[in-house]
């Protein structure tokens, strides 16, 4: 392992821990990697889910919802994981969403989201209330991001693709709770994924260095007063991790270091040349850092972090206007692409509805109209509804429609308009030549006590993983839930469960559900 470490990280972390504890450090990259699993509470209770579990569990210390599973046992290929009952995660990354101390109702952003585990966290905390807002400025990460959510059941969130800096605007004051999950460095992950050492280069830490600092400015702008932001990466790299909340607290005196307890602490000692300006910093910047916290692999069981949280103390949010610094390089204006599906990738919010904002709003209860000029009728969503649901899951919701596809955005939304929305909230379905198709999202986000039409199969039935793989399915008319106001046959769309958790649609007819479980998500 020690020609692997680039020679350059070995020597700085010697510098930085001293021989006696980089020997202890260097010793925890030839144990075993651990794995982590995070129970989405969102769709399933903590105590429900360890009585079905199949896995062999340990509790995570930091995490309420966060358990250790044993090597060799394989998550990603059970039933459960495809109903989105957890979230398979590193046991350190856990640790931020924890600090943000998210309640149901608030409105929360994740700056840096992709792939979505920790946007996925926010979620469950957030129990469907309130307002998160997801955005990652890499479109290709975003795939990954929607698809995270959608699995998991997110109802309530707006997913963006758009550099932060063109976000202030829209977003000045708004958030209760920001999560910086800065890009990094990685130096933490080398254990982990062992390519990375590859592509480290210090120079690197320059770059990643130059981003951090800008996106603290950024999350600044748009917090709430009163307000919390986490920031965290993956890195042990002072210039990162300390030297960033240091120069953060002296140019934004609302904020100040909220202590981390149950950590190692954060490292005041290491604002020193070479690494950082050893007269950089004020005495009240460099005290403060001691509250951070940073998670060692050689002194617990996870890969290493950094963890900070800043509190807005003063009256009012840290920017009172959009500073030219946290703008950082945004030019002025959106581009827009009125012809954009948002179903499968970046659209302006308002254009891809129509010119005039608001007029695809389904307000109220769920019910909406379409705007005139997109011919569009409603009327096959309603119906849908109607037959399908038993309670109406997009109050306190506003329904659009974008062209064909129409989704629930959760209340108190800004104007987005010039803005990359990939997601404007849960995506519910297309309406499409007179009729509804019903998507995957909206049945992964429905409940089964929701549906009037359903079938769960056990876990144990052979034919829940036969659905998984995408096969039609022999089901007995006497095997689908039905509402007893119901009195239409059985036939049509349901949704499909397992152990009383939906997986996708289905289609009954005569004794033969046809599989409507997307090609790209089955099992293989």
């Amino acid at each position: 392992m020690a020609k692997q470490l680039p020679p350059l990280f070995r020597e700085k972390m010697i510098d930085l821990l001293g021989n006696e504890e980089f020997e202890q450090f260097y010793a925890s990259y030839e144990e075993p990697r651990v794995f982590g699993l995070r129970v989405n509470t969102g769709k399933v209770a903590r105590a429900e889910f360890l009585e079905k579990s199949p896995f062999h569990l340990t509790p995570i210390p930091w995490v309420t919802d966060g358990f250790y599973y044993q090597e060799g046992e394989r998550p990603g290929k059970h039933p459960y994981y495809h109903a989105g009952l957890y979230y398979i995660q590193e046991p350190s990354a856990m640790a931020p969403v924890e600090l943000l101390e998210v309640n149901p109702g608030e409105r929360v952003l994740d700056l840096c989201a992709a792939p979505g585990g920790k946007s996925t966290q926010i979620a469950a905390k957030l129990q469907g209330e309130g307002v998160l807002v997801v955005n990652d400025i890499h479109s290709d990460r975003v795939k990954a991001l929607v698809k995270n959510l959608e699995l998991l059941g997110v109802r309530n969130a707006v997913v963006l693709n758009e550099k932060p800096e063109r976000m202030l605007t829209a977003f000045q004051g708004y958030f209760d709770k920001i999560l910086i999950d800065a890009p990094c460095s990685g130096e933490g992950m080398f254990r982990k994924e062992e390519e990375m050492m590859g592509q480290w280069e210090r120079h690197s830490v320059q770059e990643f260095a130059a981003m951090q600092r800008e996106l603290l400015a950024q999350a600044a702008v748009m917090l709430a007063p009163g307000g919390r932001i986490v920031y965290s990466t993956c890195t042990f790299s002072p210039e990162e991790n300390e030297a960033q909340i240091a120069e953060f607290l002296d140019k934004h005196p609302a904020f100040d270091v909220v202590p981390i307890e149950g950590f190692s602490p954060g490292r005041p000692d290491w604002l020193r040349e070479p690494w950082c300006e050893a007269d950089g910093y004020s005495s009240r910047a460099k005290d403060a850092v001691a509250g951070t916290a940073r998670l060692w692999p050689h002194k617990l069981r996870g890969e290493g972090h950094f963890l900070a949280v800043l509190g807005c103390v003063g009256g009012g949010s840290a920017g009172e206007s959009v500073s030219a610094s946290a703008r950082g390089s945004a030019g002025a204006g959106a581009g827009v692409d009125p012809g954009a599906d948002p179903s499968s990738g970046a659209a302006d919010f308002v254009s891809a509805a129509g010119k005039r904002s608001g007029r695809q709003a389904l307000r109220g209860k769920g019910r909406a109209e379409a705007p005139p000029s997109t011919g569009v009728s409603l009327e096959p969503l309603e119906a849908f509804s109607g037959e399908l649901l038993r309670s109406e899951p997009f109050a306190l919701r506003r329904l659009v429609c974008y062209g064909e596809h129409a989704y629930a955005s959760p209340l108190g939304l800004p104007e987005l308009h010039g803005l990359k929305v990939v997601r404007p909230g849960w995506y519910i379905g297309a309406l499409h030549r007179g009729r509804f198709e019903p998507s995957h999202a909206l049945a992964m986000g429905l409940r089964l006590r929701e549906a009037k039409r359903a079938l769960s199969l056990a876990s144990s039935d052979e034919r829940a993983l036969r659905y998984l793989k995408g096969e039609t399915l022999e089901v007995a008319e006497s095997e689908i839930l039905r509402d007893p106001e119901v009195t239409k046959a059985a036939k049509g769309y349901c949704l499909v469960c397992i152990d009383d958790h939906p997986v996708g649609w289905g289609k009954w007819l005569d004794g033969m559900l046809k599989n409507e479980y997307p090609p790209g998500w089955r099992w293989t």
